[in-house]
């Protein structure tokens, strides 16, 4: 949802559809400014490339196909932006917001030459608040309308991902969390700005942080897949039992889980997913543990590229619905060989958007108080001899990437050819 794009009218209507974070309409927009921009200048003021997140070329997509609707924007907004914006009468946008839209500079700011370049006038972008800055209170016409009462205070609130990594306690430097949702997340805590084309970046809910961040294609939505298309008579808790008892590697398979393409650290929309390794001797359990086995590879590989950005890793945190398997757990605390910490029945974002919101308004003094909120905790130990066994076989599984680059390309050159015609 970060950054949503929603344009609105002078009486506070939405314009048009919004257009999502991962909406691809603007592939020739995107090569236009890919071309237009210098990419390393860019790079280094924004902390963001030219790719299909950012807002701009997508407003220019926008000017080329419905320009009556450009024409009578008053303002962009995003997502929660806009529901803000309905509880208090107040334009706004919240800083991650404004960071990921490609037009802010990291050091505070719009971006006055991409405003230019993408003829983005700066009228039509509200003011710019901090998560934990109260925007305005609930209106009158909202009370009459729902029965929210008037004057409640509404903070800017929080990306979704940022708000879920102060909900599983990560408030010091060097917090790590690894999210096993349908997609893979990886977020790290940082005082220090410091930028990698590998990841992505926000400002953190706490003040004075940033969090560098991964998000990789595909995750849990293979375990889904596989269990829809090859076992769909076999329970999740059957699979995971056949999967431990196929031990670690998997019986010697290697998988890479690119199935609809890689975003960090990779940026291949190319790569697809492969298994390597395959024989008769292998069953369901073993095919299946080579996925929870990809998607962990997948995560150390994001924990190499922050070390070798020179940061510690000094925490490690597990949430959401994948980690609730405890042999999936286990299995990503081998693989990347840290200790980390489940936060079991997590709430998720919601828990830290609510925390923002009494942050600001008095009722916590410390950003420490939400572990007040996270009572139930398991640690997984990670084993240094499985540690080393899969040291062995993430090697395999970066050269496996490596060797076939070229195929991918040339498999989407043939299989796009046939599609066209």
């Amino acid at each position: 949802m970060v950054p949503t794009l929603i344009l609105i009218d002078e009486n506070g209507k939405p314009l048009y559809n919004s257009i999502q974070q991962n909406d691809s309409r603007a592939i020739e927009e995107i090569e236009y400014f890919k071309k237009m921009i210098d990419k390393e200048v860019y790079f280094s003021v924004t902390g963001n490339t030219v790719n299909q997140q950012v807002i701009f070329p997508k407003f220019l997509w926008l000017r080329k196909h419905v320009p009556d609707k450009v024409k009578h924007t008053r303002w962009i907004m995003g997502s929660y932006n806009f529901i803000n914006f309905k509880l208090t009468g107040i334009p706004n946008l919240e800083k991650n917001w404004a960071l990921e839209s490609g037009l802010w500079k990291i050091e505070d700011g719009w971006y006055k030459d991409i405003l230019d370049a993408s003829e983005i006038p700066e009228s039509i972008l509200p003011e710019v608040y901090e998560p934990w800055d109260i925007v305005g209170g609930t209106t009158r016409e909202l009370e009459e309308e729902t029965g929210i009462p008037e004057g409640i205070p509404v903070t800017a609130g929080s990306a979704d991902h940022i708000a879920s990594a102060l909900a599983v306690g990560m408030s010091r430097n060097g917090d790590l969390l690894l999210k096993f949702g349908g997609a893979g997340d990886i977020l790290f805590v940082t005082e220090q700005l410091k930028l990698s084309k590998k990841l992505f970046i926000d400002y953190h809910d706490i003040p004075n942080c940033y969090v560098l961040n991964g998000c990789m294609a595909s995750s849990g939505s293979i375990v889904k897949w596989f269990k829809n298309e090859f076992a769909p008579n076999v329970n999740f808790d059957e699979l995971t039992e056949m999967a431990r008892t196929a031990g670690v590697g998997s019986g010697g398979i290697v998988m890479l889980p690119y199935f609809i393409g890689e975003k960090t650290p990779i940026f291949d929309a190319k790569a697809r997913g492969t298994m390597v390794g395959l024989s008769l001797f292998h069953n369901k359990g073993h095919m299946f543990r080579s996925i929870l086995e990809a998607v962990a590879f997948g995560f150390r590989h994001h924990v190499e590229v922050i070390e070798e950005m020179g940061f510690a890793i000094e925490r490690v945190f597990m949430s959401n619905g994948g980690a609730k398997n405890e042999l999936w757990r286990q299995i990503v605390a081998d693989v990347v060989g840290y200790d980390a910490v489940y936060i079991t029945n997590h709430p998720g974002s919601s828990l830290g958007a609510a925390f923002i919101a009494g942050k600001a308004t008095g009722m916590f003094e410390d950003w420490d108080e939400i572990n007040k909120f996270l009572k139930t905790k398991e640690k997984i130990s990670y084993d240094q001899d499985n540690h080393e066994v899969y040291s062995k076989y993430y090697e395999i599984y970066r050269d496996t990437y490596t060797s076939l680059k070229s195929v991918f390309e040339k498999l989407y050159e043939v299989y796009h050819e046939k599609s066209e015609s």
